[in-house]
């Protein structure tokens, strides 16, 4: 825990002062005194800020006023090397102990323990709920009868980015055609029209929408058949190598316009492009997926569709606690079954720009 750290000669912590605390969380200190002594005529909110005072100063909050956990609650999550994954993960977490619930992060590594594996150690800890992030549900060729037997035994659930009708759990997604769609409009209107996307394998649901919003933005915006937009899809690896390695088709085929998969993807067409001698935007430009807190920052700042993973988080740990909540109420009948989708946003920076006059890395088109 950060904060401010006193000085105690004799080696006891120093008592917390009642000005600090009241001054941080901007109440009076007779307030404060009325939450550190848990006497009752201070408002919810009020309280929350002057626990919050405490635990920014650095102080332990007195053990009257822990709370005690309603629950361990699971996330499964593919990995950490991509930075949109630890960025669902911290506001999951923080939406989780707001509802007093501990979050348990299980990260799955090359090598290590599978989503399987993970699943069952969790419920060896009697977790009251689990968190699943781009997981097998996400995988067309997965076996689903994993999460019926979760259903079976009586753990809620709820799954993010990716869709299985099969499934019997509430989904929270972006729309990953719309993200597409736009990407393949905003290079459209900076007069690209040889435009190719890098994206993850097909066998993913996520990697399958933005094909298909792909395509039909191409079929809208020029008119191409679907076969023809079709082949301007490669699907590769979510990785900064995939990118680079999906970029070598599309630029040969003469794309001045990529969009990618993912944020990561997209730094690995930037890479490819440029070991070409080609510049970005000025040969290229470049599309990702995610806004990651870095992507801003990147040369040159990457222009992406942001998603909405505030909103999409949020959404998630509400869905799960209203399944908690109605197996604790011994219902029969659950909640109607649904996917809350999400609308991303673009962002637009420094990887895309104007189509240079006669610009086609060097290739004529096979067809527009």
């Amino acid at each position: 825990m950060g904060g401010v750290t006193l000085p105690d000669l004799g080696g006891t912590p120093a008592p917390p002062r009642l000005s600090d605390i009241a001054a941080q969380a901007d109440v009076s200190e007779a307030t404060v005194s009325r939450v550190l002594n848990g006497k009752a005529g201070v408002a919810a909110s009020t309280r929350q800020r002057v626990l919050a005072a405490l635990d920014v100063l650095g102080y332990e909050r007195p053990v009257r006023l822990r709370r005690r956990s309603a629950g361990l609650v699971g996330l499964v999550i593919p990995e950490l090397t991509n930075p949109i994954f630890p960025a669902f993960a911290q506001i999951i977490e923080q939406s989780l102990a707001g509802h007093g619930y501990t979050p348990v992060l299980c990260t799955q590594m090359p090598g290590g323990a599978t989503e399987d594996e993970l699943v069952e150690q969790l419920e060896e800890r009697g977790v009251t709920g689990i968190v699943f992030l781009s997981g097998l549900h996400a995988d067309t060729r997965a076996d689903p009868s994993r999460y019926a037997r979760l259903v079976s035994r009586g753990v809620p659930f709820v799954l993010i980015n990716g869709y299985n009708a099969r499934i019997d759990a509430p989904f929270v997604s972006p729309d990953d055609g719309a993200a597409a769609r736009m990407a393949v409009r905003h290079l459209a209107e900076l007069g690209h029209e040889r435009i190719g996307l890098a994206v993850g394998p097909a066998r993913y649901v996520p990697s399958r929408r933005k094909a298909e919003g792909f395509v039909a933005a191409l079929e809208e915006s020029f008119g191409l058949s679907r076969g023809q937009a079709e082949r301007r899809v490669q699907h590769t690896l979510f990785s900064v190598e995939g990118g680079h390695a999906a970029a070598a088709a599309l630029l040969d085929d003469g794309c001045t316009g990529v969009v990618c998969g993912s944020d990561l993807m997209a730094l690995g067409v930037v890479r490819a492009a440029r070991q070409r001698g080609l510049a970005v935007p000025g040969d290229v430009s470049v599309v990702g997926f995610d806004d990651s807190q870095l992507i801003a920052f990147t040369d040159p700042p990457l222009t992406t569709v942001r998603q909405p993973v505030q909103a999409m988080a949020t959404a998630a740990v509400g869905a799960l606690i209203e399944e908690i909540h109605e197996r604790a109420q011994g219902r029969q009948t659950p909640p109607q079954r649904t996917e809350f989708v999400f609308r991303p946003e673009l962002v637009v920076r420094g990887s895309t720009g104007p189509l240079r006059p006669g610009a086609d890395n060097g290739r004529a088109p096979a067809d527009r």
